[in-house]
């Protein structure tokens, strides 16, 4: 699997909890583009609606040789999950404080593009924190433990 594009703020704004795979329905161009790289998941999230989930305003952007037969951009994108994997993010997300977040968008070695969503529940201002805190330390401890080495 080659990774083209990954939200990286995702892991400082939430704690994953599931991740999933779910392919996606995408237009030619779309694919190309994203082939190409030029895809952004910086904004974008996950919505179920009906039995359905969806991928909302994430920015595609317009392959340049599809000229007249070009995508929309900003598309809702549908998900392409089991039934029963649909049903289960249904239930966890009624509960309090769970979201569906895209993480990476992905090319298998069969060449289909998947994505990687994760079932999430967002970090409170005093746990980013933490989570910096904790990884600026385990920085400094490794660069003694090298220094030391020598």
């Amino acid at each position: 699997m080659k990774v083209i594009a990954t939200h990286k703020a995702a892991y400082h704004d939430y704690e994953i909890i599931e991740p999933f795979e779910a392919g996606i329905a995408l237009l030619g161009s779309e694919v190309k583009s994203i082939k190409d790289g030029r895809v952004s998941l910086k904004e974008c999230y996950a919505e179920v609606k009906g039995d359905e989930v969806f991928l909302v305003k994430c920015h595609i952007s317009p392959y340049e040789a599809a000229n007249r037969f070009n995508h929309e951009p900003l598309r809702d994108r549908k998900l392409l999950l089991h039934r029963r994997e649909i049903r289960r993010l249904i239930g966890k997300i009624k509960e309090r404080g769970f979201t569906l977040v895209p993480l990476k968008i992905l090319v298998n070695d069969k060449g289909k593009i998947k994505i990687e969503i994760a079932l999430a529940r967002g970090k409170k201002l005093y746990e980013k924190r933490a989570a910096i805190k904790k990884r600026d330390t385990e920085r400094e401890i490794r660069a003694e433990i090298k220094r030391g080495w020598k």
